[in-house]
């Protein structure tokens, strides 16, 4: 028999739940945590997650998350706008900037391409990188896609847009596994691959 509790208690289960490595049992758990710790957690976690989603937006120029319009690093003069690192994702780009490794700016895709599931061109931000590319200032792209099929089909159909740009394409050394993902890989680890890049 399944156990009864309030509405609200269940709707913060269900939402729970929907965060990645968290099941029902764990987003029980966590929830029962939150409860518990109702003064301490709960309202501060929720007043911030408020503030969160009134205020991240999405930088229109590399596509990072941050409360301003361009993201802190694009507005940093001190970045070098020559060099672009091109990510999967946002938390990619995180780990890049955890390692300390780069002192470009970044471009994130949004995804790979994916013909099972159905992902292309289009539904990536591609064209907004080759728009970039192509304004003469940028002399590098790093491609630090994760090292699997899609992430390398990705990759080449990358190249073949930046063919004719007279953009240089390097990739990430073989540092990184294949079928790793850079937001598990230790910060040692992305620093090596960025520094030993080569092109592709």
């Amino acid at each position: 028999m399944a156990m009864k509790t309030g509405v609200e208690i269940e709707q913060l289960i269900q939402l729970l739940a929907k965060l990645p490595g968290l099941g029902p049992r764990s987003a029980r758990r966590a929830a029962l945590f939150l409860i518990k710790k109702k003064d301490t957690l709960l309202r501060p976690l929720a007043e911030a997650m408020a503030l969160a989603a009134d205020r991240v937006v999405t930088c229109s120029s590399c596509g990072n998350v941050d409360t301003i319009d361009p993201c802190a690093i694009c507005s940093d003069h001190r970045r070098d706008k020559s060099l672009i690192c091109v990510v999967e994702e946002v938390g990619d780009l995180w780990a890049l900037e955890r390692a300390g490794a780069l002192s470009g700016l970044y471009h994130v895709l949004g995804g790979t391409l994916s013909a099972l599931d159905g992902v292309g061109p289009d539904d990536l931000n591609i064209s907004g990188l080759v728009e970039r590319a192509a304004q003469g200032e940028v002399r590098e792209v790093v491609l630090a896609l994760n090292a699997t099929v899609d992430g390398q089909t990705t990759a080449h159909y990358i190249i073949d847009r930046l063919e004719g740009t007279g953009v240089a394409v390097s990739q990430l050394a073989h540092g990184v596994p294949v079928g790793g993902e850079l937001d598990y890989l230790d910060d040692g680890t992305l620093t090596e691959a960025i520094r030993a890049r080569r092109p592709y």
